[in-house]
């Protein structure tokens, strides 16, 4: 690890405390000069690190930059931090994510951005990535079934972001199935999941989930087909204090997927996915499928009422003449009675 990120890592351990640059050449056994030099190049990269006479450097609470060493004092022990890869930009995490994989990365491997200039949502279409509001963050899973059964990892992903989101600010979401994230009316979290299959035996080889939360995104910020429809968590008011920041939010919802992949076929989540669900009991549109969201037709579709979810995580459904059927993918709406 380099000087710099070792200084960084040290400040992060010790985030709103204030180090002394002799504490730090002491810890690192590296010169004085050399620990200047690192905070300058970390203030060039946007941390908000104060310096304080007699004193030493502090990096300021609300300094929320993303980074591995930020991540890493808020994971559970054991996880190793060559698992993470942080960057500054990128057209996608799941597509960077693919390529990793399909390189050899290990199951495990998370792949974060500060910002995505193609990011994508399901059914094709774009996900608005602007850096330094939201969280952009891709994992390579290995699950052990077969691709039937692959939108148990899609619905347990959604209820790994609000237990996250929940434990970190507070704050409770609710679910629209499949695996879309709301705080009040708008949407605050999308989750996109891409599996490749072996043919023969009809198994996922590994599956990537890309999760994208918007954080901080000032409402001014979404374009304007997005007014009103999406949010972020910054409208809550709650964002506020040392106890909620990015790589705090990230590590949890780190642990959070891992956790429940490993126990994915137990269908543990499902309990916590009906209760958090604004959908069941509702009646509902089932929008047929569309190349694009400009196609969709959210006032269109079958009529029908949401009864359930399965143990696959399917959406079972009573259709206008009585007759019951569990929809496994595709799009929905609230009907308006």
């Amino acid at each position: 690890m380099s000087t710099r990120r070792n200084v960084l890592k040290a400040l992060e351990e010790n985030k709103g405390a204030t180090v002394s640059g002799e504490e730090l050449a002491n810890r690192l056994n590296i010169s004085r000069a050399a620990v200047w030099k690192s905070i300058q190049d970390l203030r060039q990269e946007g941390y908000r690190i104060d310096a304080i006479t007699n004193k030493g450097y502090c990096l300021a609470q609300d300094s929320d930059v993303l980074s591995v060493e930020g991540i890493l004092p808020h994971l559970k022990a054991n996880f190793m931090a060559d698992r993470i890869h942080v960057f500054r930009s990128l057209e996608s995490t799941n597509l960077t994510a693919k390529k990793m994989a399909l390189d050899g990365i290990p199951p495990g491997t998370v792949v974060i951005a500060e910002e995505q200039t193609k990011g994508r949502g399901r059914m094709g279409r774009s996900f608005h990535s602007p850096p330094v509001g939201g969280i952009y963050i891709s994992f390579i899973l290995q699950p052990r079934f077969d691709a039937a059964k692959s939108v148990l990892i899609t619905t347990a992903a959604s209820v790994a972001v609000c237990k996250a989101i929940e434990n970190v600010t507070g704050i409770s979401c609710r679910i629209k199935w499949v695996n879309d994230v709301y705080l009040g009316e708008k949407k605050i979290c999308g989750i996109l999941t891409e599996a490749v299959t072996d043919f023969e035996s009809g198994r996922i080889e590994y599956i990537v989930l890309g999760i994208g939360i918007n954080y901080n995104t000032a409402q001014s910020a979404f374009p304007k087909e997005l007014s009103g429809i999406a949010g972020s968590l910054l409208e809550s008011g709650r964002l506020s204090g040392s106890a909620a920041s990015r790589n705090r939010l990230i590590a949890e919802l780190i642990d959070q997927v891992l956790e429940i992949n490993e126990s994915l076929e137990s269908r543990g989540f499902l309990a916590d996915y009906k209760s958090r669900s604004f959908v069941l009991g509702k009646e509902i549109l089932i929008i047929p499928t569309a190349g694009s969201k400009q196609e969709r037709n959210l006032s269109e579709g079958i009529p029908a009422s949401a009864v359930d979810i399965d143990g696959d995580g399917g959406l079972v459904v009573r259709l206008q003449d009585g007759s019951v059927r569990t929809l496994n993918s595709g799009e929905i709406s609230i009907r308006t009675i």
